[in-house]
């Protein structure tokens, strides 16, 4: 918003409330998250078949963090500069902790039932999805993305 005051214009930001969605990086950064989850369980349904669970789920991560890595640059925090060594340490990261980390949820499933559908594991891989996405944000926001 822009007033005019004697001394010439002023510029206001609008409330909170009212500023676009691109002021809200966590609005962003989840759909982002709900998108790549999605497209990450086609990709691990689609290569489970030929692949197996395991190496499914790892494909399906390597090419979704990279994409979901590039938006969250481009878009959740297009405002704040990252250091590329940072960027490219959290995105190797990323991969290694939700491969590892959706590796460990595939083989735990094994615990519950000998032979676990792929419905089954893909719940549950989207289940710890969501879980690794909130400590992702967070290493986003205060260590790749910090402002100085």
């Amino acid at each position: 918003m822009t007033a005019t005051w004697i001394s010439g214009p002023v510029t206001r930001r609008a409330p909170a409330a009212h500023r676009p969605a691109e002021h809200h990086p966590v609005a962003w950064y989840v759909v982002a998250g709900v998108l790549t989850t999605g497209l990450q369980e086609l990709l691990f349904l689609g290569a489970r078949p030929l692949l197996g669970a395991l190496t499914a789920n790892v494909l399906a991560i390597a090419l979704t963090t990279l994409a979901n890595t590039e938006f969250q640059r481009r878009v959740t925090f297009a405002d704040h500069s990252a250091s590329p060594v940072r960027l490219h340490l959290q995105s190797a990261g990323t991969f290694a902790f939700y491969a590892g980390y959706g590796s460990l949820v595939l083989l735990s499933l094994h615990l519950f039932t000998a032979n676990p559908s792929a419905a089954l594991q893909a719940i549950a891989l989207a289940a710890a999805s969501g879980l690794g996405g909130i400590v992702r944000f967070a290493v986003l926001r205060w260590w790749v993305f910090a402002r100085p």
